[in-house]
């Protein structure tokens, strides 16, 4: 089965046609489908329509299964000056797209609305997707799980058990739950929407996604927006290990920057001392976990935190609380970390197992890993490296996609993104070659335009509404 994916390439999956649903057999039937368009719901405005997208599951096998794609839709402000049709991610994997026609509207300039029908749509298996699910409990959605030698073997147990549960509950489907296909899913829709090419805004998750169709489909991207981007060399394993990198940087720039106000947060007057408070708080807790309003914390719980490092102004406040707390003051606010739906968790381990063939299935090798990760990276090194379900998973059908293309794109990131590193933007922008990525300088957390404003919307409105790039990467802000 896999040889036979492999050979579907864009070529033979999408033959070049005048007429944009035109495809070669057997998939002809698929492009060609009439969409039927109608209110998304009652609480969401009129303008944003919904329809259904019968696509393969297996498009090794385009005759057999199918399944649906749910898609959305708020059309161009102006017919006379339409460009084309603006396909949108908001990431996870595993997150629903179908509102983000709306979402995106507060976000997108007026005359990039104007241009484009903004289509969203919950990916396959997500949301309304002929939507997937293993039955996991909260625990088992958990993705990260710190590594010591007397709790491995729990460790090992919870990621085979979250494999076996998901083979059980939906073994014929996940398989299928990958981006690759996810992406040919975006080009039947292209072609059922009667267009030659699509242009896309893709979010976290959403730029790997997009910098896939790409490689596969070069000849249908137009202009393509990628905001916080993954480096498509480490898709999977490396960008989870890739995270503690990032979180040592961020953790040294808080302790300078709280060191700098030690006369406001008392936690000490150099960057050393203010590392040697936190990790002093890290002992103490996992001796005595420490009182918060959402419950105890050990160590390990705070360490799992690191992410919030990139916003030190945010989070200093937190730490003075928490060692307070540890010393016999108040209860410390807990700190929102939010959780995964069953649907996001099933999604996003089919993901990320089935991408790629590149994860150990030996789990010594995820003790070597972790073990040495957090020696060199204390913070959060063996978060990353830890065991995951995908050392149980099913093998999978396709190697991953080596982007590798010469494809227009803009790449947007900020300087301190805990989620999506500068250091992977700069992998992506070396990836597509006819990129450009433009830094904000000084910008802290996960995303750019989808929290806007933003230095960056003057560059992206430009890209959308006239197609040119800059000359050069850049940066803004600061």
């Amino acid at each position: 089965m896999a040889t036979v994916l492999a050979a579907l390439t864009p070529a033979t999956a999408f033959a070049e046609s005048p007429a944009a649903s035109s495809v070669d057999e057997p998939l002809r039937v698929y492009a060609q489908q009439q969409l039927h368009w109608e209110r998304c719901d009652v609480g969401q405005p009129a303008a944003l329509e919904c329809a259904k997208v019968k696509v393969p599951l297996d498009y090794g096998a385009p005759s057999g299964r199918t399944i649906d794609i749910a898609v959305s839709r708020v059309k161009a402000g102006s017919a006379k000056d339409r460009h084309g049709v603006l396909l949108m991610n908001p990431g996870g994997p595993g997150d629903p797209g179908l509102t983000m026609p709306v979402d995106m509207e507060t976000v997108l300039a007026p005359e990039v609305r104007a241009r484009f029908d903004l289509i969203g749509f919950d990916p396959r298996g997500v949301g309304r997707s002929s939507p997937v699910a293993c039955d996991l409990t909260e625990a088992e959605r958990s993705f990260q799980h710190p590594y010591a030698a007397g709790t491995f073997a729990k460790d090992v147990e919870w990621a085979r058990t979250v494999a076996d549960k998901c083979r059980a509950k939906a073994g014929d489907v996940l398989p299928y739950i990958t981006t690759r296909n996810t992406a040919r899913d975006m080009d039947v829709v292209r072609a059922a929407l009667g267009e030659k090419r699509i242009s896309y805004f893709g979010y976290s998750y959403g730029t790997y996604l997009g910098a896939v169709y790409t490689q596969m489909f070069p000849q249908r991207a137009d202009r393509f927006v990628l905001d916080s981007a993954v480096d498509p060399t480490l898709a999977w394993r490396g960008v989870f290990r890739g995270w503690s990198e990032a979180a040592e940087l961020a953790f040294t720039r808080w302790t300078e920057w709280a060191a700098a106000r030690d006369t406001t947060y008392h936690l000490g007057a150099t960057g050393a001392q203010v590392r040697q408070t936190y990790w002093a708080l890290i002992a103490r807790a996992d001796r005595t976990p420490v009182p918060t309003t959402g419950g105890t914390l050990t160590g390990d719980a705070i360490r799992s935190t690191y992410a919030a490092f990139v916003q030190p102004a945010e989070v200093t406040p937190w730490i003075v609380a928490l060692k307070a707390s540890a010393e016999g003051g108040p209860a410390a606010p807990a700190l929102e970390t939010g959780s995964l739906s069953d649907n996001a968790a099933a999604v996003a381990w089919s993901v990320f197992c089935g991408d790629t063939r590149s994860w150990p299935r030996d789990p010594e090798q995820y003790r070597r890993d972790a073990v040495r990760d957090r020696a060199t990276r204390p913070l959060a090194g063996d978060l990353g490296a830890n065991i995951q379900p995908c050392a149980f998973w099913k093998p999978a059908l396709e190697p991953a996609t080596v982007v590798d293309n010469d494809v227009n794109a803009l790449i947007v990131q900020n300087q301190w993104d805990p989620k999506t590193p500068l250091a992977m933007a700069q992998g992506m922008r070396r990836a597509l070659h006819g990129s450009r990525l433009l830094t904000v300088t000084g910008g802290e957390g996960h995303g750019v335009v989808v929290n806007g404003p933003s230095c960056v919307d003057p560059t992206v409105t430009r890209y959308l509404t006239t197609g040119r790039l800059p000359a050069t990467d850049g940066t803004c802000g600061g």
